[in-house]
């Protein structure tokens, strides 16, 4: 039975502006308009929505949702099958974080003694669910390089890195109230430009454009700064003035 656009709001818990949206965008055009003009949506169009919304869920642009569902070879039990395999991913991520946040509150308390690694487990930087952005931002080829690198590795491997990028954050964490401009932030921020060209090739001024999403994304923001608040708009700044300086 066909549904009109405030049902298909109502049912999923979105704005019929949204769905407007949607369809003048081509994202999702209902099956029928009236001669009044009501949009009517059928059930071929909820389980369209449905896809949508789980990969909006992930992460994905509109642009790229769009290309995906009207490619040909989409498969949508395919597509179910992966958004399930990422979303238990990502469960994982957040159990692991959770039990960190519990083991944190006892060292608050004083039961516990946790050590500097035990405080960032979960907190995976190597898996960037914004890779799509990134690739829209600067093209696939930096991108690539680094995923490449990354496929060859071991999971021991992918481990250190990870380490390894945490232990960068920490440090730089812990100088985020000096001048971005000191000899002490630009050490540092140079070990954080040479651990990025380890994995991909970024120039001076793709490195500024990183930074400045670190500030204008607020998702990049709340994960950088789970290492100290301000971090993000710390290595904004120092990341323009290492670009500017080696330009």
């Amino acid at each position: 039975m066909a549904m009109k656009v405030k049902e298909v709001a109502e049912l999923v818990g979105i704005s019929v502006r949204t769905l407007h949206h949607y369809d003048e965008i081509g994202l999702l055009t209902p099956d029928e308009v009236t001669s009044a003009g009501y949009r009517l949506y059928s059930d071929a169009n909820l389980e369209m929505l449905q896809q949508i919304i789980f990969f909006k869920e992930l992460d994905f642009s509109l642009k790229d949702i769009k290309e995906i569902i009207n490619n040909p070879s989409f498969d949508r039990e395919e597509a179910l099958n992966m958004h399930r395999r990422i979303l238990l991913e990502k469960r994982q991520r957040l159990d692991q974080m959770i039990a960190t946040i519990d083991k944190s509150v006892q060292h608050v308390r004083g039961e516990i003694k946790m050590t500097a690694k035990e405080q960032f487990e979960g907190f995976n930087f190597s898996h960037n669910p914004y890779e799509q952005e990134a690739r829209e931002r600067w093209g696939d080829q930096a991108v690539d390089q680094a995923n490449q690198k990354l496929h060859k590795q071991s999971t021991g491997e992918q481990k250190d890195l990870s380490d390894q990028m945490n232990s960068i954050y920490t440090r730089l964490a812990a100088i985020r109230h000096t001048d971005p401009n000191s000899a002490e932030a630009q050490a540092g921020i140079s070990e954080w430009y040479s651990y990025l060209n380890n994995m991909g090739n970024y120039s001076p001024e793709a490195f500024r454009g990183l930074g400045q999403m670190y500030v204008d994304d607020e998702r990049f923001t709340s994960n950088i700064d789970q290492f100290g608040e301000g971090l993000a708009v710390f290595m904004r700044d120092a990341m323009a003035v290492f670009a500017d300086r080696n330009s």
